[in-house]
């Protein structure tokens, strides 16, 4: 060791380097992929990995050499060393390389990151928004209409195009298994591609701290067959029957029924990602459930509650979670027909 003391570093850091290597490729760092760029994904990441590991074992082995080997010895408190030049050749070595590691690992990225982002014919193009703390979802029907639901449903294999926006503050829209993920920016549309190859359903987070419920904004990213994909879209796309005793078919509905109707598609839209109730058919859970939270309440108690939400808390949740600017995204009428709707459940 004191004859030899680089020597013995490069063997300790070669052996260390390909333990630590072993282990960083052994680990399942995501979960199952289910997209077709999650392999070229988790290809690069196992590069970086490969070349990273080497880097970090190397300089800490450089570090820990120097410690020993050139600490300071009792007596020498007030020596000096003798001054050096430094060695030129090294300097150029351990600059060059490092610049070459560098540009190679940015172009194979860039590589990648192209091929992953390549228009595809077919494809199918979602629009998904983010808002304190949910995401919502939207696609283009025939003749110009929209279908906005709180689900995400994708056909497999069929070329998605996510075109990302958010209406409050930045968010990030994540789903771990397709590997691809992008920032939701106010004021601006962001793009990301994925294509489905797995059927089932996969979770999709928020990937930027965004306030106090950051942690429960999720969602669920359901693929299924092409032909179960149409289905659902038929289903989710008819009109839907209206509340309040209104009638879905014949006749005219009263003033109260479409005010019901309108609210209840409103609530599906802007609400239905976080709270439960059996008559729109939601299923979220960052808020109360409203199937039992809203019985008895009164018009003046379900508006009070959407515009100041902090005003009366539900026991077992926290202030700070529902948007408290309902006031400002909704307009009055929307949230008339959300106070309508939802008082008409109430009783």
């Amino acid at each position: 060791m004191r004859r030899h003391p680089v020597a013995v570093m490069v063997v300790v850091g070669a052996i260390a380097s390909a333990l630590g290597i072993a282990i960083a490729l052994i680990i399942d760092w995501f979960p199952a992929d289910a997209a077709k760029q999650a392999k070229p994904i988790d290809t690069l990441y196992d590069v970086l990995m490969i070349v990273s590991v080497p880097i970090f074992v190397g300089v800490v082995c450089v570090i820990l050499l120097s410690v020993w080997q050139f600490r300071m010895r009792p007596g020498q408190e007030r020596q000096d060393g003798p001054p050096i030049h430094g060695n030129t050749r090294l300097e150029v070595f351990w600059t060059a390389i490092p610049a070459i590691m560098l540009v190679s690992l940015c172009s194979y990225a860039y590589t990648v990151l192209r091929d992953i982002e390549e228009k595809e014919p077919n494809t199918l193009v979602v629009q998904v928004t983010g808002q304190q703390f949910a995401w919502r979802y939207a696609y283009a029907l025939d003749g110009g209409r929209t279908l906005e639901t709180t689900e995400l449903v994708l056909p497999k294999d069929r070329p998605i195009l996510f075109k990302v926006r958010a209406i409050d503050v930045i968010h990030d829209f994540w789903v771990p298994a397709f590997r691809v993920k992008i920032d939701a920016v106010p004021g601006m549309t962001t793009e990301v591609r994925a294509t489905p190859t797995r059927i089932g359903r996969f979770e999709v987070v928020c990937a930027e701290l965004c306030g106090l419920g950051h942690a429960v904004m999720r969602s669920t990213a359901r693929v299924v067959t092409p032909a179960a994909y149409t289905s659902w879209i038929a289903r989710a796309s008819r009109p839907a029957a209206v509340a309040g005793g209104g009638a879905a078919g014949g006749g005219d509905a009263s003033a109260g029924g479409d005010a019901a109707a309108a609210g209840r598609e409103t609530f599906v839209s802007n609400c239905g990602s976080c709270h439960t109730l059996a008559d729109a058919g939601t299923s979220g859970t960052v808020g109360p459930d409203l199937t039992s939270a809203l019985r008895g309440q009164s018009e003046a108690e379900i508006r009070e509650d959407i515009v100041d939400p902090d005003a009366k808390i539900t026991e077992g949740f926290q202030p700070g979670v529902m948007p408290s600017n309902f006031s400002e995204t909704l307009t009055a009428e929307q949230i008339d027909g959300l106070v309508t709707y939802l008082a008409s459940v109430s009783r």
